[in-house]
């Protein structure tokens, strides 16, 4: 197996066991960029200098004997609507295309907390208005997997990122599906975190009651590592939940039993493509093999719920993006 094929927490493996370093690890992430990144087009900015700088100063820090961070020398992508210190941050849009912020997002200093490499910011639809990635005002993002299909969005280029092993793992942001859809189409793992969980301050809002920042990754165990770094509460973030943030790694194998699990009866109507039918059938027989209870439910208002989504959504764009 290849470095860059290893998950995050393989890669933790190993750099504390000492068969490779931080810069070591960076470099061949950055080579991959270099190597594949003109097909995929899933960076639209890569500091290739600031990332081994970070990765020597990782090294240096293991050396030295000094406690580590959580993700100690892992590369991280991030999606290029997260205000970062003198690094460009677009939003996908040629208005913010000399945009450098003077400071960094809440989730970009826990990362740095965290002693992570930002390794470059990724493609998205313009402002994350689409579920494509081809509205992005700078280049179309491809899916790794079959180049002549698109990644989803409006996170694509975060998603396309982990799947070309361009980085293990990276930060999306959803509003109505755009870290969720992105994830899917790609093969990997993505999630929108609970509404408050992570803090959107320096978050260039699109909708404020939909917005949330997750992450991306190859497995649930990196999800859960990364969740374990970026959530937790910040003042500067008014929606943000002062609770603590559970040991979601320490989680992983707790028994399924006695989840519930309930499924709704007018998802599965039409409209519904059968293979996508038939794969969601097969990971509820999983959950009840593994002894969850599986529950028939109603939920009648989904009709409107696009609807809706699109009167809330562009309103509160209207209204954040005047500003």
């Amino acid at each position: 197996m290849e470095l860059i094929e290893h998950t995050a927490h393989d890669l933790l493996e190993l750099m504390n066991k000492g068969d490779f370093n931080a810069a070591q690890v960076t470099t061949a992430f950055l080579q991959a960029i270099r190597d594949r990144d003109h097909r995929v087009q899933a960076f639209l900015s890569v500091d290739e200098s600031d990332a081994l700088a970070q990765a020597v100063a990782v090294d240096q820090k293991r050396k030295s004997g000094k406690p580590m961070g959580k993700l100690a020398g892992v590369p991280v992508a991030i999606k290029d609507v997260l205000c970062t210190k003198g690094q460009p941050t677009t939003c996908g849009s040629k208005m913010l295309q000399n945009f450098v912020p003077p400071y960094d997002a809440h989730v970009i200093t826990r990362l740095r907390e965290a002693d992570a490499v930002l390794i470059g910011k990724t493609n998205m639809d313009e402002f994350a208005m689409g579920s494509s990635t081809e509205n992005s005002a700078f280049q179309v993002t491809k899916n790794p997997w079959d180049l002549t299909r698109i990644p989803g969005g409006s996170s694509g280029g975060s998603a396309a990122a982990v799947a070309a092993c361009e980085a293990p793992l990276s930060i999306g942001s959803d509003t109505g599906g755009s870290i969720r859809q992105p994830a899917s189409l790609c093969g990997i793992v993505g999630m929108k975190p609970t509404y408050g969980r992570v803090s959107r301050f320096g978050l260039v809002a699109f909708a404020s009651s939909l917005d949330q920042i997750g992450p991306f990754s190859h497995d649930v165990r990196d999800a859960a590592l990364l969740m374990e770094v970026i959530a937790g509460h910040d003042a500067r973030d008014s929606t943000s939940v002062d609770r603590p943030v559970p040991p979601y790694t320490q989680t992983l194998d707790k028994p399924v039993k006695p989840l519930t699990i309930g499924v709704a009866r007018e998802y599965f109507g039409e409209g519904l493509d059968p293979e996508v039918e038939k794969s969601v059938r097969a990971a509820l027989d999983v959950y009840r093999g593994l002894g969850a209870t599986i529950k028939d439910v109603s939920l009648p208002s989904s009709p409107y719920a696009v609807a809706v989504y699109y009167i809330v959504a562009t309103a509160e764009a209207s209204s954040n993006l005047a500003r």
